[in-house]
């Protein structure tokens, strides 16, 4: 059995241990390059995804190879160079034909760098990825329409853009899609009605294959835009045409979103995008820092790992700053060091926020008042909302048990209950802290 031979034997045997789309994300693109003396070396297209096979998937790989060859004693993981005839990092070269160079395309909206091929899969994503693969393949036919949702920061625009360009560079021009964000889409209809125009933007949106719209629940509560929305969404389905959506909530959480438009939208997958586990972020970590072509140790890795769970954005930013004072200070960055980045970072952001913020982000999550939050009832479906209530203003804003419980209408023994109550469940049920993470994203916001 030759090298080629083997390593495809591999791979198969690879193929039934994981699901499909993580066999397609970490292993699919992999290629056996060469054997030195009991070495085995394997090339892979990135640095996220060495990380990620070296840490995951090296201990089998090597159990596989020794039962074909028993010389192999070690595999050892490089990062793409000649060994790939073309690119499946975004980077400002030519792929596929297309010269990506980060411009977005005037006609579909898509920006050229957001590739399926670069989306990073693990376990808080893989349906939603899944079912994006699955819609390449089958436009308007399967999962239609597409609604995927998930806090700020964690990939969304990626994936439906992905999407899009997917389906551009699989079926070379013959489908159309069209990307736009419902800030823009809203504009157009305002200036079509202003400029008795609307006919032609009605156009616009219902001559494509495929309508993808970002951040859809920024159209709740525009009359005009909805009910343009729903027709142009009747009038693509019925005729087959793929619609792609995403929000930062599911449909059943758009209060101010029609009944109509959002019964449609259930119609299809519901897929989200959840904030990525402890494991998933660690790697992300590394691969940014080879990326940058600089070091931390492991505790300072897992220190940022476990403070930054919000997003993807936030903790980029962190780390960027502890990079920055490394190379300022001319030293290596202590556990202590990086937790006082941590918190100065993350103080600057609650010293801004006021109490009523976030008591009206509570409140605006769960389609409630905050009349309902600080009321003395104790129905089931208020009792959850004003314990993450208090939670989260002694999360953020540091507040005593005293000035919470007197700001909810309590004592500060059902303040301190009430915190601790939340504080031990976030990190065992993973709808609680996805919801405790999705507020955040809403105070951050106002």
């Amino acid at each position: 059995m030759d090298l080629e031979q083997m390593w495809q034997s591999t791979l198969g045997e690879m193929q039934i241990q994981l699901s499909k789309a993580h066999f397609a994300t970490w292993l699919k693109n992999s290629q056996l390059v060469e054997k030195k003396d009991d070495t085995i070396v394997v090339a892979l297209p990135n640095n996220f995804t060495k990380t990620w096979v070296e840490n995951k998937y090296q201990k089998n790989l090597l159990g596989i190879m020794r039962g074909f060859d028993g010389s192999v004693k070690k595999i050892e993981f490089v990062v793409g160079g000649k060994y790939f005839a073309q690119p499946t990092t975004i980077e400002a070269q030519e792929v596929d034909g297309i010269d990506l160079d980060f411009k977005t395309d005037p006609e579909t909206g898509l920006n050229p760098k957001y590739r399926l091929s670069s989306f990073v899969v693990g376990p808080s994503n893989e349906l939603a990825f899944a079912a994006a693969t699955a819609i390449t393949e089958s436009i308007g036919k399967k999962y239609n329409p597409f609604f995927v949702y998930g806090g700020v920061g964690l990939g969304k625009t990626h994936l439906i853009q992905g999407i899009g360009n997917e389906i551009i560079f699989k079926h070379k021009g013959r489908v159309k899609p069209k990307y736009v964000s419902s800030e823009q889409f809203t504009r157009d209809i305002v200036w079509g009605l202003r400029n008795d125009r609307i006919e032609s933007i009605k156009k616009k949106y219902r001559d494509v294959d495929v309508l993808i719209i970002d951040d859809i629940q920024f159209i709740g509560g525009k009359e005009k835009t909805e009910e343009e929305f729903f027709h142009t969404f009747n009038a693509l389905y019925e005729n087959d045409k793929q619609i792609i959506i995403s929000s930062d909530r599911p449909p059943q959480s758009l209060p101010v979103l029609e009944d109509r438009l959002r019964s449609r939208f259930e119609g299809g997958l519901i897929a989200d995008i959840a904030y990525p586990e402890f494991e998933m972020r660690v790697a992300i970590i590394k691969s940014k820092l080879d990326d940058m072509n600089r070091h931390l140790s492991d505790p300072v890795i897992n220190l940022v790992a476990k403070k930054l769970r919000k997003n993807i954005r936030e903790l980029e930013g962190v780390l960027k700053k502890i990079i920055f004072t490394q190379e300022r200070k001319q030293t290596d960055i202590t556990e202590r060091m990086a937790e006082e980045i941590i918190n100065k970072a993350t103080q600057n952001t609650s010293k801004r926020i006021s109490d009523t913020q976030i008591l009206k982000a509570v409140a605006e999550f769960f389609n409630l008042t905050i009349e309902d939050i600080v009321s003395h009832t104790r129905r089931k479906e208020i009792v959850e909302p004003r314990q993450i209530a208090i939670y989260l203003l002694r999360d953020i804003s540091d507040l005593s048990y005293p000035y919470i419980g007197e700001k909810l209408g309590r004592d500060h023994t059902t303040a301190i209950h009430s915190y601790e109550k939340i504080n031990n469940e976030i990190n065992r049920d993973p709808g609680l802290n996805q919801k405790i993470l999705m507020i955040k994203d809403l105070i951050y916001k106002s």
